[in-house]
């Protein structure tokens, strides 16, 4: 019985090194998630500005997107597009910056903390909005490209609506169970 019970500590020491190891290497692609997330976001929000300010510009805003003739014939479409275009890289990268929060205030010892919980909710209501902002864009550039402009590369930076949507659920539905996880470590507190 004692060697089992070793042979279980044993394994469970493993485990938690294990673990602690995946989570740090999480906790790093959170933050470079993160901080690419940001460049992409700043580098689109200066250069839509450059752009309002110099036409040259619109024809490579980001990563050879190219609305110069949008700017040039249509420019309230080309800064409703673009409006667009930025709002989600802002939320994108807001989205990760609650992941790295998560990360920053993850206690394993006793995991189930209410901040958790909350940071975990509005991960995912961060990511309903993305979901829906994602799909309000993509009928905006139907309608564009109905009326006869080509702008379907933009389709890039919101055709991800349905992954959002649901990361969206299933991290409402870890939300509740932290929820009910806190309820019943907090019951067990007060039993002990």
């Amino acid at each position: 019985m004692n060697i089992y019970l070793l042979y279980l500590h044993h394994n469970f020491k493993l485990m938690s090194k294990k673990n602690n190891a995946i989570l740090k290497v999480l906790h790093v692609a959170s933050w470079i998630a993160f901080i690419g997330l940001c460049i992409e976001a700043g580098a689109l929000i200066f250069n839509f500005l450059f752009s309002l300010f110099k036409p040259i510009a619109s024809q490579d805003i980001y990563n050879g997107l190219d609305l110069s003739e949008m700017y040039a014939n249509q420019f309230p479409q080309f800064v409703g597009l673009m409006g667009f275009v930025v709002a989600l890289a802002v939320l994108k990268a807001y989205l990760f910056y609650l992941v790295v929060m998560i990360f920053q205030k993850l206690n394993l010892v006793k995991p189930f903390d209410i901040e958790i919980a909350k940071l975990i909710e509005k991960i995912s209501y961060e990511a309903v909005s993305i979901a829906i902002v994602s799909v309000i864009a993509h009928q905006y550039t139907k309608r564009l490209i109905h009326r006869g402009y080509e702008v379907s590369h933009v389709e890039k930076y919101w055709d991800d609506a349905a992954a959002f949507l649901m990361m969206a659920a299933i991290l409402f539905v870890i939300s509740q169970v932290f929820k009910k996880g806190i309820e019943l470590q907090n019951e067990n507190d007060l039993t002990v």
